[in-house]
C-alpha cells in the first residue's frame, strides 16, 4: 500500500465501478444480480448523493473498486471487483480509513466470505446488528459527492 502503485478516488466513476462489478466474472458464480435495472437505480441513488464508489486506478485505467449506499453512519457495501491483483483490497482499505475519519460506525458487507474475514471483517448477531444500525441511523447522512484522493 505504500509504494504508490495505485491511485484511489471516491465518486469519480460510479458508473464505471458498478458496470465493472456487473461484468466481472467470479469463480463459482453464474451471472449477476446487478441487472441493468439495478444499475439504473443505483446510478439514481448516486446522483441523489446516497450511493458512493471507491475507484482504484493503475496507470490511468480503472483497476478495481467497490460501491455501496450510505445512510447515517453506516455504509452498506454492495459489490466490489478487481482487474489488477489487490485493487479491490486497496479500495476497501482506503474506504475503511475514510469512513473512520468521518466517524462511521460500520460497513455492512452483507455476506460473510473468507475473503472479507481475511481482511478483518467480523460477523455480528442479528440483534447486535439491529442495535448498531439503530445507533448509526440517528446521525445525518453525508450526501453528495465524496471527494478525497490518495495514492497507495
Amino acid at each position: 500500500m505504500n509504494n504508490q502503485y495505485f491511485s484511489i478516488t471516491l465518486d469519480n466513476d460510479f458508473a464505471g465501478v458498478i458496470n465493472a462489478c456487473a461484468n466481472t466474472r467470479r469463480k463459482e458464480e453464474f451471472g449477476t444480480w446487478i441487472l441493468p435495472e439495478m444499475i439504473e437505480a443505483y446510478i439514481r441513488l448516486h446522483k441523489s448523493g446516497y450511493a458512493h464508489s471507491a475507484e482504484v486506478w493503475r496507470q490511468g485505467a480503472l483497476a478495481g473498486g467497490l460501491y455501496g449506499v450510505s445512510l447515517g453512519r453506516a455504509f452498506f457495501g454492495e459489490s466490489m471487483f478487481h482487474l489488477v491483483t489487490d485493487a479491490s483490497k486497496a479500495a476497501l482499505h482506503y474506504l475503511c480509513n475514510w469512513l473512520q475519519k468521518q466517524n462511521f460506525d460500520f460497513i455492512d458487507a452483507q455476506n460473510e466470505t473468507r475473503h472479507l474475514l481475511s481482511l478483518g471483517a467480523k460477523t455480528v448477531s442479528r440483534s447486535a446488528y439491529l442495535l448498531l444500525l439503530q445507533k448509526a441511523l440517528h446521525y445525518p447522512t453525508i450526501k453528495g459527492k465524496w471527494t478525497n484522493i490518495q495514492s497507495l
